[in-house]
């Protein structure tokens, strides 16, 4: 019954669906338009949408206003934030940069709106070396909030970085000493890893790369097992389009359900569509932030 009041909804407000790979499947499967950071950023940048409906966290649905400021954004559970997010408050953050005036900033876009407008840059796990990449050598380099993210692109552009110590609980929970043991007794497993994991986990790694490359690579590998070390929902996804493969999701340190996110686990297909038929919580940016936010993230949109 909700599928169907749900598409109703859809075409009489002139709604679009946008959902993150770690949605609730019965949620992906709803969607409009399902994808990474990137590429939900560029749906929400090109919608003719009168109504946006962002099934993913906070900051995303922040990026969709900041992209569509005359467009309504709402998401189904305000409380959907990011622990990665939470990690980077704006006021510790600025003081932080005002230490090093002289720094590039490139902030991950898994951050507030707030950070955001401090920025020069924003990246996704997807363009962030392109992104590094791009800025003249000369030029010291500030990344925040993900040390792990941080980590790996300085590795893989030889630059150096200032990294602000931000993480993400999920991808920080994957235990080492279980993945090994898996590997073990799957020795036909490639282990497939999220940047945003500990660079002990990522040396283990055969392929490392953002959700959607994650995704694609586990669809067009000949590889018929893979252990998948990101938040499980982009299982669901994987499994839809190569459905003759075996995807084993990364064990979390403690016997829990560690490896899904609980913020992203907030949205439910009830709240999906009481949301389109109460257009609320509306998610708003003030017209002063939202300006300052726009600059880095359009940067970003061009320069990738």
């Amino acid at each position: 019954m909700q599928h169907a009041e749900i598409t109703r909804l859809k075409a009489e407000k002139k709604a679009v669906i946008l959902a993150h790979y770690y949605q609730d499947s019965e949620i992906q499967d709803l969607a409009d338009f399902v994808g990474d950071s990137l590429e939900l950023a560029r749906a929400a940048q090109k919608t003719e949408a009168e109504l946006i409906v962002f099934a993913g966290v906070h900051f995303m649905a922040e990026g969709a206003k900041i992209l569509n400021p005359s467009r309504k954004v709402v998401m189904p559970d305000l409380r959907a934030g990011c622990s990665l997010s939470d990690s980077c408050p704006p006021e510790a953050f600025a003081r932080y940069r005002a230490l090093h005036p002289d720094h590039f900033v490139v902030s991950y876009i898994n951050c507030s709106a707030a950070i955001k407008a401090q920025s020069d840059v924003i990246c996704t796990s997807s363009n962030a070396v392109k992104i590094v990449n791009r800025i003249p050598t000369d030029r010291p380099i500030l990344f925040a909030p993900d040390r792990n993210l941080g980590a790996y692109v300085a590795k893989q552009t030889g630059r150096e970085m200032l990294l602000w110590q931000g993480a993400c609980i999920v991808h920080e929970t994957f235990s080492e000493r279980k993945i090994i043991d898996l590997q073990i007794r799957h020795p036909e497993a490639e282990l497939i890893a999220h940047p945003e994991c500990e660079p002990s986990l990522l040396a283990h790694a055969q392929f490392i790369g953002s959700t959607s490359a994650l995704l694609k690579y586990a669809v067009e590998s000949p590889k018929p097992t893979f252990i998948v070390a990101t938040e499980e929902g982009i299982l669901h996804q994987m499994r839809k389009k190569a459905p003759g493969k075996l995807f084993i999701p990364a064990p979390p340190n403690q016997n829990c359900s560690c490896n899904e996110c609980p913020f992203m686990k907030l949205n439910t297909l009830e709240k999906v569509y009481h949301c389109l038929e109460n257009e609320a919580p509306e998610v708003d940016v003030p017209a002063p932030l939202r300006e300052k936010a726009f600059l880095p993230l359009q940067r970003m949109l061009d320069w990738s």
